[in-house]
């Protein structure tokens, strides 16, 4: 079970935009992650291979914990929204549930609940539609 300083670090780094950093720091070597009903990725270079390459594609990210944060035992719950400000200037605005199984103070398992919709870019503001 993570302990409550060790879950607000990890929040505190995902809200500083460092996405990757968080899955250095706080997953395990053989983590999974998984889109909602997707297969899951294995292993902590992978996630953060991929995590590495969406941020490379981004000029802006904001991050932010809705709270609360549910937690019990070895299961935590943190509902994320996301603003990606792609390099064509478009954007991508999510809401999602995180629901992770933790191993003392590491990530083991994280599965992400959102609607699929909301991955699809949207026209730069001002944009003509």
């Amino acid at each position: 079970m993570p302990s409550a300083d060790t879950l607000e670090r990890f929040i505190a780094l995902v809200e500083s935009n460092a996405h990757d950093q968080a899955i250095e720091d706080f997953y395990a070597p053989h983590a999974t992650m998984q889109e909602n009903q997707a297969a899951p990725r294995v292993g902590r270079d992978q996630l953060l291979a991929g995590e590495r390459k969406v941020m490379a594609r981004a000029t802006t990210i904001a991050s932010r914990c809705v709270r609360p944060v549910f937690v019990n035992g070895d299961h935590v719950v943190i509902r994320w929204v996301f603003r990606f400000v792609w390099q064509d200037d478009s954007v991508t605005e999510m809401e999602e549930l995180a629901y992770q199984r933790w191993e003392s103070e590491r990530i083991v398992a994280e599965q992400f609940f959102y609607d699929p919709a909301q991955r699809t870019p949207q026209p730069p503001p001002g944009a003509a539609t």
